[in-house]
């Protein structure tokens, strides 16, 4: 067994910029039938009933404090503060209450994130009943719009919101029964049961409100997100108030800090994925803090919202997908005032998944050095849907990306072996009971001993010492046999791929299941791609950059020098071809846990994976000239 525990700073003469970070460490035992059993040394403190307890402590500490905020179409920010967030979460939770709406009748939200999407979310959690956020793409992008008509017929809501009435016409009228009333706070809707969203929130609130909340349990539904896993259609993850509370009492025990200075945030991830409409949501309102809500996005076009909203807004706390951080590292490096706004105070990035490259991570390493002076901590965990999302968190300064840390307090974690690799399981407050009527999905969810079943596998860091943290080692779905029977381990083989072909390389999706020979769809990196071709205008699309013969002639080259060192066919990269379209977060080709989703990526560019395995010439794949057998 292992008592150490994971450092809380670096040495004394090691310029870390300090915080109050977790200090205690986990214990591991290791098991007769070769799996492990690594518990927290630290409990999990006491936390609220139901999130909103929050709401109304920080209503009556600091009322005139903002909440949230978001640009108006006027470009000026809107702010909300605690106390009128209060007095319209109880108002509409009265209104939630006059339809008698239920878990059986949920409110079914079609928005970007927004300031009433916060509080009707808020609203429903105060008098116990759930909302679910659809993923807008499901109504906005979708020609069939048969996500949105499964979702529907799973909810079964009794009430419908959406931020404009005019832009989700076509969907409300492909997929939403007429009989349901629905909300608008824009686009007035004439043609079916509609009403304002300020008429219902001018609803008076009655004692009722009170008994309400007052009646919720622990266990009972907080809200309904829709996660579609790597196959099949949207299953809905029950998400309690115990989840929603523990989780946020877990992430405070984890950063301390966060009770020394109300915490600011700007923050994009849409609330229909966990991370942001759990994790980045509750964690301003929990420590009492605000939270900016950015409409930029992590894409070469997008990114540029988020920058102006950051000459605006310097965070405490920053999250952002590996791309976000790609995007932004260019105009911090060419923004000598951005970057030292975003620095000044930032104590914690966080990256979701373990998709961040060494180069990237060293990057930004040198990046806080140069502009003040100090590293911040810059870190990953493990999380997903069905554990509200925090599970195991790296909470110490590490010099190596992918590190996903240890079970936060309140978590115990199995690793079970599943062939070579060690699955993750978790047990905790912070774990859903399982999918809306979805028993069968459910049971497959848990194993005999009643743990969460991540797919995830992971591997120590230093095997005699759990403290030292874990690295995410891949998805078990991912593996899969070539043609000639040999197995291919996907995890190992992309993080190699990753730090060979660094920096141009965001990541890679890895073809080959019952093909002869392995082959990789490359993310490129943009602003690497850019830079070895300064011939281009400013203007050059993405296409245009990945044709140009500089860029491919340097990929060729690393695809030649990557498959010269491979030792056989699993791990030898034959083909490869470069997408100028990012993965997408709203297509599932990224997973709620931030890496990619191989399934996903394959078969929604299946066209090009058959164009990558053509035996006809195509002048977009790259080659290697001679192959080898195991």
């Amino acid at each position: 067994m292992s008592t150490q525990r994971a450092p809380s700073q670096l040495s004394e003469n090691t310029p870390v910029r300090p915080v109050r970070l977790r200090t205690s460490g986990a214990t591991m035992e290791r098991r007769a039938d070769g799996s492990f059993l690594i518990r927290p040394d630290e409990p999990l403190e006491p936390y609220p009933r139901v999130l909103t307890e929050r709401l109304i402590h920080w209503a009556g500490v600091a009322p005139e404090r903002a909440l949230a905020a978001k640009r108006g179409r006027d470009g000026r920010w809107r702010y909300l503060t605690y106390g009128e967030a209060l007095r319209k979460v109880r108002s509409l939770g009265q209104a939630l209450l006059d339809r008698k709406l239920s878990a059986q009748r949920p409110v079914a939200i079609l928005s970007d994130n927004d300031l009433e999407h916060l509080l009707l979310m808020f609203a429903g959690q105060h008098v116990g009943v759930p909302t679910a956020s659809i993923a807008p793409p499901y109504s906005l992008i979708s020609k069939d719009f048969a996500k949105l008509r499964h979702v529907m017929k799973t909810l079964e809501p009794g009430l419908m919101f959406v931020s404009n009435g005019e832009d989700y016409r076509r969907a409300l009228d492909a997929a939403v029964n007429r009989e349901i009333e629905v909300v608008y706070a824009e686009g007035e809707l004439t043609d079916r049961r509609a009403i304002a969203f300020d008429e219902l929130a001018s609803a008076i609130p009655t004692v009722a409100v009170d008994t309400a909340h007052a009646a919720i349990q622990p266990d009972d539904i907080a809200k309904f997100l829709f996660s579609s896993g790597s196959t099949g259609l949207p299953k809905a993850v029950i998400n309690t108030h115990r989840m929603l509370c523990s989780n946020q009492q877990m992430i405070l025990q984890g950063f301390r800090f966060l009770e020394d200075e109300p915490p600011v945030l700007l923050d994009w991830m849409p609330w229909n994925h966990t991370a942001g409409g759990n994790h980045n949501t509750g964690l301003p309102l929990y420590n009492g803090g605000t939270l900016y809500i950015d409409d930029g996005r992590p894409t070469a076009t997008g990114i540029a919202a988020t920058v102006e909203n950051l000459r605006d807004v310097a965070p405490t706390l920053y999250f952002n997908m590996p791309r976000g951080y790609e995007e932004l590292l260019v105009h911090f490096r060419r923004d000598k005032q951005l970057r030292e706004k975003f620095f000044s105070r930032v104590k914690f990035m966080f990256y979701a998944g373990a998709g961040l490259s060494q180069a990237l991570w060293d990057a930004y390493r040198e990046l806080m050095l140069e502009t003040c002076g100090e590293r911040v901590l810059i870190a990953t965990g493990l999380g997903a849907t069905e554990t509200s999302p925090m599970a195991l968190q790296c909470t110490w300064d590490t010099e190596h990306a992918g590190s996903i840390g240890i079970p936060m307090p309140g978590v115990e974690t199995k690793l079970a072996p599943v062939g070579s690799k060690l699955e993750v399981r978790v047990k905790g407050p912070n774990v859903t009971p399982g999918y809306w009527k979805e028993p069968e999905l459910t049971a497959r969810a848990f194993d005999e001993e009643g743990y969460y079943r991540f797919g995830d596998a992971a591997r120590f860091i230093d095997p005699n010492d759990i403290n030292q943290g874990l690295f995410f080692d891949g998805r078990l779905a991912e593996d899969f046999k070539l043609a000639s029977g040999t197995f291919v381990n996907i995890g190992p083989l992309r993080a190699r791929i990753l730090t060979w072909f660094a920096p141009h390389v965001t990541d890679v999706a890895i073809a080959g299941p019952d093909r002869r020979d392995l082959g990789i769809l490359i993310f490129p990196n943009p602003q690497a791609c850019r830079a070895l071709a300064p011939d281009l205008p400013a203007s050059a699309t993405p296409n245009e950059i990945l044709r140009h013969p500089a860029v491919v002639a340097q990929f060729t080259r690393l695809l030649d020098s990557f498959a010269e060192q491979a030792t056989g066919n699993s791990n030898r990269v034959v083909r490869a071809m470069l997408m100028d379209e990012p993965p997408s977060l709203d297509a599932g080709e990224i997973t709620d846990k931030g890496s990619l989703n191989q399934k996903v990526i394959l078969d929604r560019r299946a066209r090009l994976v058959e164009e990558m395995y053509s035996p006809e010439t195509s002048p977009r794949v790259l080659r290697v000239q001679s192959h080898c057998d195991d």
